[in-house]
């Protein structure tokens, strides 16, 4: 017996120089490592550790030094639901067959494994705060959305003031929050606010474990910076309007783009060409959101550190995908654009080689799932799409991926280390767009028909459509429920 055990510390030791772990952590070789998540809503890379110049992330920015910061992190489906149940899942939308949302889980994919159920098979309590599948924002804030209740075994759905404070708050189309720019600096304390009531609630459920020694899966969602934009009016306060930059769209701009594409920039008629007092308006209640939203995340992650979990907690931050704030004319999501598509990624753990770091490693959202598999030694199922990104939390310079992949409408777009290509329509038959990051990181200037480009293209375009039938094969061993095709009549 004695042997035996000593054989098993031997082999937890060389799993742990391998992976760039504590070995401190080895004399307790069944330690589990826990995971919280912490995703914002509607987020995109508008914070200080991404470089932007006026948005205070602080704590998020604080949560990058002692993690790995992904530069090139991207979603799957620039939208809330398809989204989270493809990251949810570790498939592409055309697997979860998920492309709209208020589409719960098991009815694309009843037996489906999902993200949080593998640890609770493993033997972790898996909790859920706030939104992780798709909600309705804000008519579902307070209770369960189109939540996967085999996923979790509790929940809690916070609700405070800003929910109940809707009829103060201004929008473009009165009485229309969700899906319209909408904003309110609110009265009150950040305690009143529904991401600090559910930040408190996850700090309390991270308490009982540190007591109980259990291990956990948290994920908590926050829904901030999503519309309507609301925080205490003292954010509002640190982005004095004066001091707010609204993109500039140059003229006979959209008679550049394919005709889906500008149909993407153009879905909602009310939120093109906004005054510029408007526009600012609306870019400060974004970041002051934003700021409020890290101050939630700071609260956490303090109790992470003063409940003594940080030794053995994986923490990863995250959006569902990005956002518009005025680039090409436009406001929120659903396009195939840089801006629409990247999100803040950050992971931190103990023992991670390259914590403090960041890697320009492309990485898909639907590659969370066996990366915590891989970081946590837990059997992932075989028909997962995505990939494990272990090796770039240990070497920035490792590339387990070598491209995005993003899909919305009928358009496909890939992103490499230069460039974003998007095809629009079957094999691009409804065109398409190239964009060179190195001189356009704004996607302003298509070269798509630009004949010194011609090469480029065909090649792209191979790695594209490549990457498209890999993203809709059917996952080994699911039942995918389709819509039955409707028959024309006759």
């Amino acid at each position: 017996m004695i042997r035996l055990r000593s054989e098993f510390l031997l082999l937890a030791v060389a799993t742990a120089i391998l992976f760039g772990l504590d070995l401190a952590r080895c004399e307790a070789a069944d330690q589990k490592l826990n995971v919280l998540f912490l995703i914002c809503d509607d987020l995109n890379c508008d914070l200080g550790c991404y470089g932007h110049s006026l948005v205070k992330s602080p704590n998020i920015d604080a949560l990058a030094k002692r993690g790995v910061r992904f530069e090139r992190a991207y979603c799957q489906f620039p939208l809330c639901g398809p989204s989270r149940a493809s990251f949810m899942t570790g498939l592409y939308p055309d697997q979860t067959l998920i492309q709209k949302n208020a589409i719960r889980l098991r009815e694309k994919l009843p037996e489906v494994q999902s993200m949080s159920q593998m640890f609770r098979r493993a033997g972790y309590t898996a909790t859920r705060v706030g939104k992780i599948y798709h909600y309705n924002v804000p008519a579902d804030i307070g209770n369960d959305g189109h939540d996967d209740p085999q996923s979790w075994d509790r929940t809690f759905n916070p609700i405070g003031r800003d929910k109940t404070d809707e009829s103060k708050v201004f929008s473009l189309r009165p009485g229309s929050y969700g899906g319209t720019l909408s904003w309110l600096a609110a009265d009150g304390t950040d305690d009143e606010q529904t991401d600090a009531i559910g930040a408190e609630h996850a700090i309390k459920l991270l308490s009982e474990h540190a007591k109980e020694k259990s291990p956990f899966f948290m994920a908590v969602g926050m829904y901030r910076p999503h519309t309507p934009y609301v925080a205490p009016k003292s954010y509002f306060d640190r982005y004095p309007l004066h001091k707010i930059v609204v993109p500039n769209v140059p003229d006979g701009y959209f008679d550049t783009l394919p005709g889906p594409a500008v149909k993407s920039l153009t879905r909602k008629k009310d939120q093109l060409n906004l005054a510029d007092d408007l526009a600012r308006q609306a870019i400060q209640a974004y970041y002051a959101s934003i700021t409020f939203a890290d101050a939630q995340v700071g609260r956490i992650v303090e109790a992470v550190d003063r409940l003594g979990l940080a030794e053995n907690t994986v923490i990863v931050f995250t959006s569902d995908h990005g956002y518009h704030m005025g680039e090409h004319g436009y406001y929120q999501k659903t396009t195939l654009f840089e801006n629409s598509a990247h999100v803040p990624l950050i992971v931190a753990a103990p023992g991670l080689k390259a914590a403090g770091k960041s890697t320009a490693c492309p990485a898909e959202m639907i590659d969370f799932y066996p990366t915590l598999a891989e970081l946590c030694g837990l059997d992932a199922p075989e028909n997962l799409s995505g990939v494990s990104l272990l090796s770039a939390l240990h070497d920035p310079s490792a590339r387990p991926r070598q491209d995005a992949l993003t899909q919305f409408d009928i358009g496909y777009s890939l992103r490499v280390s230069q460039y974003r290509y998007t095809e629009w329509g079957k094999d691009g038959s409804e065109g398409a767009e190239l964009y060179n990051h190195d001189s356009d990181p704004e996607e302003l200037v298509n070269l798509a028909t630009n004949p010194e480009t011609a090469q480029l293209v065909k090649r792209l375009s191979r790695q594209l459509r490549k990457r498209i039938a890999e993203a809709q094969k059917t996952p080994e061993g699911l039942v995918q429920k389709k819509a039955p095709v409707k028959q024309r009549s006759k």
